[in-house]
């Protein structure tokens, strides 16, 4: 014991005392450093940005385009034996009822549409999202309540009667001819007004579209207006649409594009005659063609003959004539001499037995 205290009494004296801290010294130390916690701490109360595919919001626009195409199919079979053209006259009245019974089913009951569905998407008020994020009471950022029942309501007007009214009011101005009219008639402004009209709704939903590209939200001017945002309805989903079928009918249909591209641009008889020419071992199919027929369309009895300058080979003359302008540098079926003209076959007529008298 008396060695560990002469050890404290040379470390004492080798070494100042350390005066104990004020009791108010870490009030001090916070305060120093508050400002600059502040902004950390206000990153820490703002929502997670959740970023939603656009792919998902555009297919899912499209599956539910394709249910209310396949329901109006079914449909037209039912009405099949009715009066011809009797769908046809309420073509609009049959899409919005449609879209009504979509709408009625999915959106009202507050649940996602069939597209939606499959692309794992609902539909959110973003204004009361808003409150519930300045509160601190959002964590991953997919909460929120779903659309009010003004929402609603707005979205069927707009989506339904809306698209309804204007087709209506499309097909009235067609069949009346608005646009003929004399330009002091109602009709005539009416017509113009429709046409501006039309040309602003296209101008904004282009815009509306570079910015949904840009930020990924409201794919559509209403859910905009509506404030109604796409999010995820579970986080841990997958997508329930395979790609498998579409990726084959995207290569498909690049495939024969391209096919529709090229295959005007070659020069078919000559592939056909390489072709020919290749699998029969060397030797030009036309040279088992009997003499007195026509090397292209085998016939013995040939019609307006012709004959190739300078080899002399007889075609006829459709088949020559045909070949000649499709390709400048056709080559004989027969001898593979280059074509420089044709010329009609005149044929010897033996007078040997009109000339003799009788005795």
């Amino acid at each position: 014991m008396d060695m560990e205290s002469q050890q404290t009494v040379s470390v004492e004296g080798r070494h100042p005392r350390l005066l104990p801290p004020p009791a108010d010294a870490w009030q001090q130390a916070y305060q120093s450093v508050a400002p600059s916690l502040e902004p950390l701490r206000l990153t820490l109360k703002r929502p997670p940005q959740v970023n939603i595919l656009r792919v998902n919001q555009v297919d899912a626009a499209r599956l539910d385009v394709e249910l209310t195409a396949m329901l109006r199919e079914q449909l037209v079979k039912v009405f099949s034996l009715a009066q011809p053209g009797l769908l046809l006259r309420y073509e609009p009245e049959l899409n919005a009822f449609l879209e009504f019974l979509i709408w009625r089913f999915s959106i009202w009951v507050d649940r996602p549409t069939p597209g939606n569905a499959l692309m794992n998407l609902r539909y959110r008020d973003e204004r009361t999202y808003s409150g519930l994020a300045m509160a601190g009471k959002v964590r991953t950022g997919l909460e929120g309540p779903g659309l009010s029942k003004f929402q609603k309501l707005s979205y069927c007007l707009a989506m339904v009667g809306g698209r309804y009214g204007w087709n209506r009011l499309q097909n009235l101005s067609a069949f009346q001819r608005w646009g003929d009219s004399d330009r002091s008639s109602w009709s005539r402004r009416a017509w113009g007004l429709l046409q501006r009209f039309e040309s602003m709704y296209k101008v904004a939903s282009f815009v509306n579209l570079v910015v949904f590209l840009h930020t990924g939200r409201y794919r559509s001017i209403i859910e905009r207006i509506l404030k109604a945002r796409l999010v995820y309805e579970r986080p841990s989903m997958n997508r329930a649409v395979s790609f498998e079928y579409m990726n084959r009918q995207l290569v498909w249909h690049e495939l024969s594009e391209l096919l529709l591209l090229v295959i005007p641009l070659l020069n078919m008889l000559s592939f056909r005659k390489v072709l020919s020419f290749s699998f029969s071992g060397g030797q030009s199919l036309a040279a088992n063609v009997r003499e007195d027929a026509c090397p292209v369309c085998e016939t013995t009895s040939i019609t307006i003959p012709y004959r190739t300058i300078p080899c002399g080979h007889m075609y006829c003359y459709f088949c020559l004539r045909t070949r000649c302008i499709a390709n400048p540098s056709f080559r004989c079926a027969r001898c593979e001499v280059q074509v420089t003209g044709m010329q009609r076959h005149q044929e010897k007529v033996s007078l040997e037995g009109s000339d003799r008298r009788p005795g």
